[in-house]
This record gives structure tokens, sequence and C-alpha cells, in this order.
């Protein structure tokens, strides 16, 4: 198995506002599509890499008490958190060291609700 996720989800109230929160803080289009009455709008994602998307529609519901998804911060996550609370979030947990292994996180909630993390080496 070479990934134990393989597939994630965000819930969106408004999935407009989502993108545009997320294509500030990472600098990436989401492409947008409706599917079985759900609003869509997919990550970018490499070669058999992790997908996702952020989805509108009954039954998503955004929450700060659900599973916390970490989210690829680049090589350095100063950057992409640098952009959250102009992009209409808010920091929760400022960029903390983990370990000299496995490098640094920082936790905050998104446009949607959401609580989120980003984790990077530096």
């Amino acid at each position: 198995m070479a990934n134990l996720i393989n597939w994630f989800e965000i819930p969106a109230e408004d999935i407009n506002r989502a993108v545009e929160f997320y294509k500030k803080i990472l600098g990436s289009d989401l492409q947008q599509q409706e599917m079985n009455g759900i609003k869509m709008a997919f990550f970018p994602m490499e070669g058999e890499g992790v997908g996702g998307s952020l989805c509108q529609g009954e039954g998503y519901v955004p929450s700060q008490n659900s599973a916390l998804l970490y989210l690829n911060g680049g090589e350095d996550l100063s950057e992409p958190l640098s952009k959250v609370e102009s992009a209409g979030g808010k920091i929760i947990m400022e960029k903390s060291k983990i370990s000299d292994e496995i490098g640094f996180m920082a936790v905050f909630i998104d446009s949607e609700g959401n609580r989120m993390a980003f984790h990077s080496p530096k």
C-alpha cells in the first residue's frame, strides 16, 4: 500500500469563497465541476499522489472538531501560512518545530471554518 490516504474532501459552505481562499494560500488553481449534486473544486496533484477536493452539498459540514488534515506547506510552510489571514482564515497555532527529523507544522482555520494544518521540512 503506497499511501493509507488516497483521497480527501474538505467541506465548504461557499465553494467560491473556499476556492479563492485555497487559491490565495497555495498559489494554485482549483478546477471546479458538479458531480451528483455536489459542487467540487479539485486540488492539483502530480502522478499517483494523494488527491482531494473542496465539496459543497448535502452532508458536507465544515468543522473544527474533525480529523486534522495536514497540507503540504512546500519547502517552508511560512510562505502559505503568511497568506492565511489576508485570505480570510485564522492562524490558531503558529509555525512550530516537531523535531529535526520530522520538520514543522502550523494549524489554521480556513475560510469555511475547518481546522487545517500545514507541514514542511523547514
